[in-house]
């Protein structure tokens, strides 16, 4: 494997700053029996936004910065999260991208975060010819209960840890910790479809994204609509890649989120249409709204896609 960051050891400082401020952030922190430790950031606690900016930052691998900003494109909803990596690649795929699966008995979760490298349970980690190594882990689960233990003690083992350096953040979707960690993924989204339609990684350079913070849902489907139509209607990503400059062009014009056959409907809705089965949607429609890449070779850029201030409305005003 080359030598690349390591986005546990990266991300530990943030972690543990996240804990010492526990309190101020309302988040909750215990321990399981055998010293695993468990971040509450919205089951039995408020939580709150800038505690979802920090997870962010921890989901990022330590390799990206998280911050509000205000954002003049919709009428009612006018603060933003923007985000920024110093390596899109690593900070995005191989370490925010919600791609560990999860599960025992009735409980399933999708792991991102930095520990994922640690286990690199999935063949991206092939792809990305990455694997972490760090004495402590960390990951976070869009969920609304705590993983059983003997799941946890699995998590542990499988990212090489003791339990008592193993932290597991708690954050469900509705809560405002949650809203605003999921809209934080604009720019993995943007990477991950990159990865789909078979654009080379190695040659994104940078990147940036923005995305509307939306008032959080009262139930699960009401928020995950709600965050998916924030990224696929009003999300907003820059990519500066090497290569030629038409392919450069062919990526921007096959990112964004209108290229689906599901555009134009707010999320729920889609997913209702699909008998609430995720799978079921076409995973083009999951992007951002409007893209734009430059060609480093020439300093040209590409733009395509749209925002789409009607839907947001719909979705974020109901």
């Amino acid at each position: 494997m080359t030598a690349k960051p390591s986005v546990g050891k990266l991300s530990a400082p943030l972690v543990e700053a996240l804990v010492q401020d526990a309190e101020t952030l309302r988040l909750a922190v215990d321990r399981t029996a055998t010293g695993a430790r468990i971040v509450d950031a919205g089951i039995a606690v408020r939580g709150g936004l800038e505690a979802g900016r920090r997870i962010i930052e921890i989901c990022l691998g330590g390799l990206g910065r998280a911050t509000f900003q205000s954002d003049v494109r919709f009428k009612r909803w006018g603060q933003a999260v923007h985000v920024t990596t110093a390596d899109p690649v690593i900070a995005c795929l191989g370490s925010q991208y919600a791609g560990w699966s999860l599960s025992e008995g009735d409980f399933f979760a999708l792991g991102s975060g930095p520990g994922r490298a640690l286990a690199a349970k999935e063949t991206l980690y092939e792809e990305l010819a990455y694997k972490d190594a760090s004495d402590s882990a960390a990951l976070v689960l869009e969920v609304d209960k705590r993983p059983p233990d003997t799941l946890i003690a699995q998590i542990a083992k499988d990212c090489g840890v003791a339990e008592d350096k193993l932290t597991l953040i708690l954050t469900p979707t509705s809560s405002l910790a949650g809203t605003v960690q999921v809209v934080g993924r604009v720019l993995e989204v943007a990477l991950h479809k990159a990865h789909t339609i078979h654009f080379p990684l190695e040659r994104i350079v940078d990147g940036f994204g923005t995305a509307p913070v939306p008032p959080p849902g009262a139930d699960f489907l009401t928020a995950m609509g709600r965050t998916n139509d924030a990224v696929l209607y009003g999300g907003e990503i820059a990519l500066y890649v090497e290569g030629p400059e038409d392919e450069a062009e062919q990526l921007a014009n096959g990112l964004p989120s209108s290229t689906s056959r599901d555009h134009g409907r707010p999320f729920g809705e889609v997913f209702a249409g699909y008998n609430y089965d995720f799978y079921a949607c076409d995973a083009g429609l999951f992007s951002p709204a409007l893209v734009t890449v430059t060609a480093l070779s020439t300093g040209k850029s590409f733009t395509a896609g749209a925002y789409e201030p009607a839907l947001i409305e719909r979705s974020f005003g109901g």
